[in-house]
Formats: C-alpha cells, structure tokens, sequence
C-alpha cells in the first residue's frame, strides 16, 4: 500500500497556510486603523478551506517538470482564499471601517486557531515517526 503524506497529515497544512494568510490581512486591518477611507477586509476561513478540499478532491494544479526526479506541486500552495470587506458595526466619518476592538479579538482567535493546528499537526508528525521507528 503506497503512503501519501497528504493524506498522513489531513488537514492541517492547509489550515495552517490560510491560519497565516489571514493573520496578515487582521495585521493590515489594524495598521491601518487610523487611515481614512480604509475598508477592512477578511477571509471566510471556512469557505476557503472548503473549497481548497473540494479542489483537491476533484483535480490538482500541476506544474510542468523538466526532470523525472522533480516533485509535483498540489494546490495547497496555492491557497488565499477570496478576500472579502468586512461590515463595519459603527463606521467612521471618515470612510474607515476598521474596528480596533473588532480586529483585536479576531487576531486573539486566529492566533489560538493557528496554534491548535500546530498542535495537531505536531501530534501526527509523533505519530508517524512512532510508526516508522517502530517504538
């Protein structure tokens, strides 16, 4: 039976890539807090990482190789997800719909998402070496 580390690891690394992609997008939220007409943004982390699983399932993205030897690329380093403007609760006169408190919290929730990932990632990873040394 072949070993496909993909599969090995589930979901994790995908999570992970679109965990920080959206911690930048929080981070530009809140740098950009005091600048007039700055819509905030965000990604729908659930859809994003739905349609990344759908995609996977259904065709891969892949990149021509010039050697035998070379590694194929799936569509995990291609994730992003579609970015969307966020709807401001109360927003400025100014035109700015970030919300600092909004955006902190946001970024507090990600950050712990992220971990949990790499915790979870981490615990597969032990698994897989108990497997294969055989402890």
């Amino acid at each position: 039976m072949p070993f496909n580390i993909d599969t090995a690891l589930g979901i994790h690394p995908q999570a992970l890539t679109l965990r920080a992609r959206r911690a930048e997008v929080l981070a530009a939220n809140l740098a950009n807090s005091d600048t007039p007409g700055y819509r905030a943004r965000d990604l729908d982390f659930r859809a994003a990482l739905g349609g990344t699983r759908a995609d996977q399932e259904t065709h891969s993205i892949r990149l021509a190789a010039s050697h035998a030897g070379h590694l194929q690329a799936d569509g995990a380093a291609l994730l992003g997800g579609e970015l969307l403007y966020r709807i401001p609760t109360q927003p400025s006169i100014d035109g700015n719909t970030v919300d600092p408190q909004i955006e902190y919290a946001a970024f507090a929730e990600n950050a712990l998402r992220y971990q949990a990932s790499l915790t979870f990632l981490g615990g597969r990873i032990k698994t897989l070496l108990t497997a294969i040394r055989g402890d």
